[in-house]
């Protein structure tokens, strides 16, 4: 973000604004009450969840949520509201926003968002069906509870890489200095093990002007090492304004989900999703021109995916050239009439050649025989490890043609799966990242806390942490994306009929049950 030189001569800023503070009519009968759901939940994509602006992996950190505030209304309307300053420390004095002043929001018509604005969950309905589900909208406030001279930020990367990291960081500091006239953040090096490591790196507009361009994240990253009484006595220690409700300090936390496999429920996307979809064209690329240079050529791909197939099911529908796309949500078989085998032969006697996309979950099942020794053994997030179902694919593919002795194949195995996170983002990443800097950004400075940021339906929403840890966001195969990319690959369900009756009648009883829990 470039820097606002102080001699500019823009017109006075004119802004419609909305004051938290005030009281607005009851328009829609609202009311708040707290509910009594469990005040914690677990759930483990890939990595780590972040304390401060920034994303870590979803993780099994051992953090404990506030009990959800929920606000009814009208019509079915739910209002899943996020933890505030003002919750647990009364009498909290509140500032006008800095941004009123500053000349580059100048033209903006209504730049700060109405206390009553909410972004809804579902936006397919029925004439007659509630309201439904919403969230907080984001964006910044007209007052502010923190004064920009008061504020010690920090920024943790946590979890495995993922392209944008390096995006937020650079966004948020960038954010803190020329929004809100923020000027002491520190990067904490190493993961959660930093905070009481003592490792931190001061962070400027100068020091990450250009990390963008780079991969990985300038702070490293670590998996685990989650230890919340160390983490606060460091925050506290350093006065640094991120946590803690149960120390009734004034600390906001923001956080910013993070994981490339897209597995984060209630949002539309996360960072880096688009990113390693690109780049994964390019292994897919590598991997049909291998197969249709030889005879009964076979191209193999694995890409990320542990428990959804987003990242599998878009690079096949974007590339085209992909003759069958295996997910974790989706069983297969590989012997017998409909099964994987039969399949590659009839492709191999019709095009001469074909590329298979595999996700790294896909398959595990059938691994049971080397995967005993590992059925306890976790990483340092608490994700169970995985075998290499693209190598043990590709061996079994081998074996059976090989005894088979109907045709010879010439079978290439491609992983590319740490090159394509390993990668800087891409210009739609690079968008997405610093829209979600400044959401987490104004959320932070308005008060809000225990929060993650993210788009519903094509608009920033402040998202209480519970609703992204609860569960796992997975490829539907009963939907219409699962049924284009079977359409794209030609490719069998390898799902009998009966198969996907007992699939549907899964999803939609999952989908119940997350309804039930919004409007108890």
């Amino acid at each position: 973000m470039d820097s606002i030189s102080s001699t500019a001569s823009l017109l006075a800023p004119r802004f419609r604004c909305f004051n938290p503070t005030d009281t607005y009519p009851a328009t829609a009968n609202h009311r708040r009450y707290y509910s009594t759901l469990p005040s914690s939940c677990s759930r483990s994509p890939r990595g780590d969840n972040s304390t401060a602006a920034d994303g870590g992996d979803m993780d099994n950190s051992p953090m404990t949520a506030p009990d959800p505030k929920i606000i009814t209304g009208d019509f079915g309307y739910v209002l899943e509201d996020v933890p505030h300053l003002s919750d647990y420390i009364h009498d909290l004095p509140t500032h006008p926003n800095p941004l009123q002043d500053n000349p580059a929001y100048s033209v903006v018509k209504q730049y700060f968002v109405n206390v009553d604005d909410t972004v809804a969950q579902k936006i397919v309905v029925h004439k007659d069906s509630p309201r439904g589900t919403h969230f907080r909208r984001a964006g910044p406030r007209q007052k502010v509870y923190f004064e920009s001279d008061e504020v010690h930020a920090c920024i943790v990367t946590c979890g495995g890489l993922c392209p944008g990291l390096n995006t937020v960081i650079r966004e948020i500091v960038c954010g803190l200095h020329h929004m809100y006239g923020v000027t002491r953040v520190l990067g904490i090096e190493g993961g959660y093990r930093g905070f009481y490591a003592r490792n931190t790196i001061s962070l400027t507009p100068k020091v990450v002007n250009d990390i963008h361009k780079r991969g990985g994240t300038i702070l490293g990253t670590s998996r685990g090492g989650h230890d919340t009484s160390k983490i606060v006595d460091s925050i506290q220690d350093r006065g640094i304004n991120q946590e803690i409700r149960r120390r009734g300090l004034k600390v906001a936390v923001a956080g910013i989900p993070k994981t490339i496999d897209n597995d984060i429920p209630v949002i539309d996307k996360s960072f880096g999703f688009d990113s390693a979809v690109e780049e994964a064209q390019r292994a897919i690329r590598a991997a049909h021109v291998e197969s249709e240079s030889v005879e009964n050529g076979i191209g193999l791909v694995k890409l990320m995916g542990r428990h959804s197939g987003f990242i599998a099911i878009y690079a096949t529908l974007a590339s085209r050239d992909v003759d069958c796309c295996l997910i974790p949500e989706s069983p297969f078989y590989l012997e017998g009439h409909g099964g994987l085998f039969e399949y590659i032969e009839h492709r191999l006697k019709e095009n001469g050649h074909m590329v298979i996309v595999v996700a790294e979950g896909a398959g595990q099942e059938y691994l049971s025989e080397n995967t005993r020794n590992l059925d306890h053994k976790q990483d340092a997030s608490g994700n169970k490890q995985l075998q290499d179902v693209g190598f043990w694919l590709s061996l079994k593919i081998k074996d059976h043609f090989s005894k088979q002795q109907k045709m010879t194949i010439n079978l290439k195995y491609i992983d590319p799966t740490y090159m394509i996170r390993a990668i800087p983002s891409n210009a739609s990443d690079n968008v997405c990242c610093t829209l979600l800097a400044h959401s987490a950004i104004h959320g932070a400075m308005a008060g809000y806390t225990g929060f993650t940021v993210g788009p519903v339906n094509g608009r920033h929403a402040y998202i209480p942490f519970h609703r992204i840890t609860e569960r796992q966001n997975k490829v539907v195969i009963t939907d219409r994306m699962w049924a284009r990319c079977l359409s794209s690959t030609n490719q069998p369900s390898f799902f009998t009929p009966k198969q996907l009756l007992e699939k549907k009648a899964e999803e939609e009883s999952g989908e119940n049950h997350i309804e039930d829990l919004a409007i108890k």
